[in-house]
């Protein structure tokens, strides 16, 4: 199946992958089928519409799954999109464990996966939560009072990294974890990097 669509690099992917190539390339083709342009993107099979991202393909170590980008403004007609984490706003992901399930589904991701196109041409957007929406733990906000640098390196992050940085903080139960991992970031945050730089 040779398309000019298609990625070599896609075609490296699939070929390196350990695990899951055969669903990788039933996905790659359901998708190709609804006319997206394929590109390998965050080390991903990643497939977009004049230019915007609209699904990718990846794996896990139990599943792997078809994300599409903007799952949240879809109507979910089958209920079938899973929210991967509770902190993923827009994203979506339908989920697999072996190529028989992708089969039954084909009609229904097509189905998806064009509603997703009809999404991006109609400009819709997700109103996605700001940073300043996300709780400041006490142990945070404390240092960025005492340290005006470290308030001016923290709002000059980017709104994402930001958001890192404040769940990482948060998710501690305990203060003194909390506080241990506000001390510990302090030096990459005023060097104007994001948690996982």
């Amino acid at each position: 199946m040779t398309n000019s669509r298609m990625s070599p690099k896609v075609d490296d992917f699939l070929s390196k992958a350990k695990k899951w190539q055969e669903e990788f390339k039933k996905l790659r083709k359901i998708v190709l089928d609804c006319g997206l342009t394929e590109e390998l993107k965050w080390m991903h099979p990643c497939y977009t519409f004049e230019n915007k991202n609209i699904v990718l393909i990846h794996g896990f170590k139990e599943y792997c799954a078809l994300l599409f980008h903007k799952g949240a403004l879809l109507q979910d007609t089958q209920g079938i999109l899973i929210q991967q984490t509770e902190n993923v706003q827009a994203a979506r992901q339908v989920r697999f464990t072996n190529v028989r399930e992708i089969i039954e589904m084909e009609n229904t991701l097509k189905n998806y996966i064009n509603e997703a196109i009809e999404v991006e041409k109609a400009g819709l957007k997700l109103n996605l939560k700001k940073s300043t929406e996300f709780a400041v733990p006490a142990e945070f906000q404390s240092k960025l009072d005492q340290i005006p640098a470290l308030k001016t390196a923290f709002e000059a992050l980017t709104p994402g990294r930001q958001r890192a940085y404040l769940l990482y903080f948060s998710q501690a139960k305990q203060s003194k974890t909390r506080a241990s991992r506000v001390e510990k970031y302090m030096q990459q945050i005023l060097d104007g990097k994001g948690l996982n730089d």
